[in-house]
């Protein structure tokens, strides 16, 4: 999953948000430098990732974009899926996006000293941009796409992609919704993470999934 995401599945605490945003950019036991909570996060982080890389509606996603991206099909599907949880918000966070971004990006700026340099070089475009909802239109989601092209080893296919998207967009759609309730159980339950999901959503879950 990408940065929304990840700091959507953090909960409440602060150092465990940090923790789930640095994730990336932490590699082996330099976790082990950082308060607890923060490695706590990092951890989430890395499990969260492990989930979703092997999970088969993750795959089944993956695979519509194969053609276009090869291994870093991977990828793109995280942003896309964070598409989705941006457009659908309200379905998924009893908090509006604009605040609870707001939030996030309080969290990472009062704790600047501390993130890696990575992090910090990229963190002022990140809030000036307000990126992490700007994925919830699909004009938004391009401009990332384009961005990761040219500043990453990621392949300049961002039209390919959006004509994927928008040609199997239901499909897709329904893969994060059954996606997103397996992973915020698996957060919930494995990682004793409380998800701020609106108070009936696990029935609107049961619900749909007894009509499947």
């Amino acid at each position: 999953m990408n940065f929304l995401a990840h700091q959507y599945l953090s909960g409440n605490s602060e150092k465990v948000k940090i923790g789930n945003f640095i994730g990336d950019y932490i590699k082996g036991n330099k976790y082990k430098d950082y308060h607890p909570e923060i490695q706590k996060g990092i951890l989430l982080h890395r499990n969260i990732d492990h989930f979703t890389d092997h999970h088969p509606i993750v795959l089944q996603s993956s695979n519509r974009l194969k053609n276009g991206y090869k291994r870093y099909s991977g990828v793109i599907v995280d942003m896309i899926y964070d598409h989705f949880l941006a457009k659908k918000w309200n379905k998924y966070h009893t908090q509006p996006i604009s605040s609870f971004v707001n939030k996030s990006h309080e969290i990472l700026v009062k704790n600047y000293l501390i993130l890696p340099q990575k992090v910090k070089l990229f963190l002022p475009f990140l809030i000036q941009s307000r990126r992490l909802e700007s994925y919830s239109t699909i004009d938004g989601l391009q401009t990332a796409l384009q961005i990761m092209s040219r500043r990453t080893s990621l392949p300049d296919q961002t039209d390919y992609a959006i004509k994927t998207l928008l040609d199997q967009y239901e499909d897709i759609e329904t893969e994060f919704d059954c996606f997103m309730s397996d992973l915020i159980s698996y957060v919930s339950n494995e990682h004793q993470i409380i998800v701020a999901t609106p108070y009936d959503w696990h029935l609107n879950e049961e619900i749909r999934i007894t009509k499947l």
